[in-house]
């Protein structure tokens, strides 16, 4: 009688352990499940990191009211208990990958029932579940993350990388844009300057040459009326 104590003790001891150290488990049905489809669960639930176990279920409330998780209900029936574990080549098995295990091979079987579950001590339904059957395994998920966090500090890095190349060709393009302003500036400005400078010239010229022309005339009528003054003053002697 003691030793059965004892082995009923170790049970719930085992279970409670269990289930502190899952990161999830799922509790289901397997009423109608024939050993060979039993020994096919296990070996699916093994490939996706995880453990399928079968407990009385007045040893598992026991275990759980312990640890104080409001699953009682849940046990009733035969039930069977899937832990997150590990792979077998060692690797840490993940809560999606287990549930999609589950929700996979349910299909096939419909004797499987999915019934509720723990994730992080959280209480899951079975929708809850099957929605989590839906992530995408752990790798994958941690490496879409991973890519999430790192293109914006990549694209960050590029902006840095591009803004003295950028700042380079924006200086070039101003020095080249004065460049080709001068010459204009200097064709519109020459045009002007000849304008204002032409007419002042001829305009110089203009009035300098009546001057010349008024001064010279009048000196050479001068020059022929003392020739004629002259002639006559002659005449007049002889």
């Amino acid at each position: 009688m003691g030793e059965i104590r004892n082995q009923k003790a170790a049970v719930v001891e085992e279970v409670r352990d269990r289930i502190t150290s899952t990161e999830a488990l799922v509790l289901t049905e397997y009423r109608g499940l024939d050993v060979p489809a039993l020994a096919e669960l296990r070996e699916v639930l093994r490939a996706a990191g995880g453990e399928y176990k079968v407990y009385k279920n007045t040893l598992v409330r026991l275990a759980v009211h312990e640890l104080d998780l409001d699953l009682e209900e849940l046990l009733v029936g035969p039930t069977a208990l899937a832990f997150v574990a590990e792979k077998p080549d060692g690797t840490k098995g993940d809560a999606a990958a287990v549930a999609k295990a589950l929700k996979d091979f349910a299909k096939d079987n419909d004797s499987l029932v999915v019934k509720g579950g723990l994730l992080d001590g959280e209480l899951l339904s079975p929708a809850q579940i099957e929605s989590l059957a839906k992530l995408p395994p752990r790798e994958v998920l941690l490496a879409q993350i991973a890519g999430a966090l790192a293109a914006p500090l990549q694209k960050f890095a590029g902006l840095l990388n591009a803004l003295p190349q950028n700042m380079a060709y924006a200086l070039k393009a101003l020095l080249d844009e004065r460049a080709a302003e001068a010459p204009a500036e200097e064709v519109e400005e020459a045009p002007a300057e000849e304008a204002e400078e032409a007419p002042a010239e001829e305009a110089e010229e203009a009035e300098e040459a009546p001057a010349e022309e008024a001064e010279e005339v009048p000196a050479e009528e001068i020059e022929e009326i003392e020739i004629d003054e002259a002639t006559a003053e002659e005449s007049e002697e002889s």
